[in-house]
């Protein structure tokens, strides 16, 4: 086959390259395809996280980036920190010395401007119950990972940059409906003992696994606390 090759004119050499070059694409193409797919294997990561933690708030945008992009599986695991502090060493913020109130208040500003995403420093209804809140996305879930998702951002939004009170059933009804959601019928999933045991299972497990603040970012065993640890989350997503 070769010798024939060598001996064919320019012209007749340039006609089998067209009459062989869209086979050979294609087995090309099907081949790096599924060399990619070998190559790369998406990660399940379990998010635990407080609809009104404020670092929640400022990671929520680029966990949700960086999940999309790496075509990570978000297990999305809203958790009672009222239940986890106690167990894990963990104070209400009222509770806490002044000087780690006053720095935490120092950070929230620069991670506010690096960020370039609004938030108020003291809003008006923190620090307020977000286990109805939770349960809401909780049930949501049950809509799609992303349905909670963004359920989730809007109830964040809702505390730090709009200072609407979360705690108050009207107002997460008014949230879930602006999302498209049936927000009274949320709400009644949400009451529900089912939904409120899915909760609860969170919560342990969270304290089962020692994750002890919010937002944690738990893959194959390993837990990234914070949302100033989002860049190692992303190496682990990356590296597949």
């Amino acid at each position: 086959m070769l010798r024939r090759v060598l001996k064919c004119s320019l012209p007749d050499l340039l006609c089998l390259i067209q009459i062989l070059w869209p086979s050979y694409r294609i087995r090309l193409t099907a081949t790096l395809n599924e060399n990619e797919k070998r190559s790369f294997v998406s990660k399940t990561v379990d998010y635990y996280f407080s609809p009104i933690s404020p670092w929640t708030y400022l990671g929520h945008p680029r966990f949700v980036a960086m999940s999309q992009k790496y075509g990570a599986t978000v297990n999305v695991k809203p958790m009672d920190l009222g239940k986890i502090f106690p167990v894990s060493g963990g104070l209400p913020l009222p509770q806490r010395a002044p000087q780690r109130q006053a720095y935490r208040l120092m950070e929230l500003a620069r991670w506010r401007d690096h960020l370039k995403m609004p938030l108020t420093m003291k809003p008006k209804f923190f620090p307020a119950p977000g286990d109805l809140a939770s349960c809401c996305i909780v049930a949501a879930s049950n809509q799609g990972t992303d349905v909670a998702m963004d359920l989730t951002f809007a109830f964040l939004r809702g505390v730090w940059e709009q200072q609407r009170n979360i705690g108050d059933i009207e107002t997460l009804t008014t949230i879930a409906n602006e999302q498209g959601l049936d927000g009274a019928k949320l709400i009644a999933q949400a009451q529900s003992s089912e939904i409120q045991a899915t909760y609860a299972s969170h919560t342990q497990e969270a304290t089962d696994r020692q994750v002890f603040g919010a937002p944690s970012f738990v893959i194959d065993g390993e837990i990234f606390w914070g949302q100033d640890r989002l860049d190692f989350v992303e190496r682990k997503l990356a590296a597949g």
